[in-house]
């Protein structure tokens, strides 16, 4: 029997689970083969292919430029690089507002076409019609609630989030009406924590926060940010494990030295 076939693989049900069991749920960002491949070796429970990708790996100020079409590909190029982890694929902007027979189109796309395990979207009960649809199609669903990027223009900036009563209440009833339409989980972002804490407590699906506090009943970062990789970006919420674009410049700066004086390659490296 091979390796790969003793690996037991994270489902969604394996996540609702997790919260069941009172276990935390840990997931990453990841937009290629190779992070997926390290991110999926250290254990990590779900791996997230973001709509953040126009962010990080385009050099955008949104995330709203990104395609579906782009999606796809990082999606695609994402899974093959992984065994074990639940994959978690974002519909892009303008891939599921219109209407619920295109948000459903998006996500059958994303699951034919890249081996996805799940679809993420963001938004209350403004896009209920178009989560019950892809639900009833057999396409589980995460929510995401709070800060919600695609929204970028209507809120003005990415502060935080139901701080006032009437916002936080909606978003209450938001996280109860996500979990009644079926989905199988739900991201809350940048948010007060006890605000978070009291929507994982009134819910039965596990919710993932990112500048949501301790309560929730997982984590999710941005791979490259957790790695220090975005040099000047150091929201509160952020720990940076690594300081990876130090250790890279420095690399490539010892790279670009050793060639310039023709200490790379030496002997042993040459044929």
């Amino acid at each position: 029997m091979s390796i790969h076939s003793e690996i037991k693989k994270i489902t969604t049900e394996t996540i609702r689970k997790m919260k069941q069991d009172g276990e935390k749920i840990s997931m990453l960002t990841a937009y290629d083969f190779t992070t997926a491949r390290m991110l999926d070796a250290g254990g990590i429970d779900t791996i997230l292919v973001g709509d953040s990708a126009a962010n990080v790996m385009a050099g955008y100020d949104t995330t709203l430029p990104i395609t579906l079409d782009h999606m796809i590909y990082h999606a695609q190029s994402a899974v093959r690089g992984i065994k074990r982890a639940l994959v978690v694929v974002d519909l892009p902007f303008g891939s599921y507002q219109c209407n619920p027979d295109k948000a459903l189109d998006s996500a059958i796309r994303i699951m034919k076409e890249t081996g996805a395990s799940a679809i993420k979207l963001e938004g209350g009960s403004e896009v209920a019609d178009s989560i019950k649809k892809i639900v009833n199609a057999g396409i589980p669903v995460m929510g995401h609630l709070g800060l919600t990027p695609q929204s970028i223009n209507q809120f003005g900036s990415y502060k935080l989030r139901a701080k006032e009563d009437a916002e936080a209440q909606k978003l209450i009833e938001d996280a109860k009406l996500l979990e009644s339409l079926g989905c199988f989980s739900l991201v809350l972002e940048k948010i007060p924590s006890q605000l978070a804490k009291q929507v994982t407590e009134s819910i039965s699906i596990p919710t993932i926060g990112i500048g949501a506090g301790v309560h929730c009943d997982g984590q999710v970062l941005v791979y490259q940010d957790m790695v220090g990789m975005n040099e000047g970006f150091k929201p509160k919420f952020l720990r940076k494990y690594l300081d990876l674009y130090s250790e890279i410049t420095s690399a490539v700066g010892q790279f670009v030295k050793d060639v310039k004086e023709q200490n790379f390659p030496n002997e042993n490296e040459s044929y």
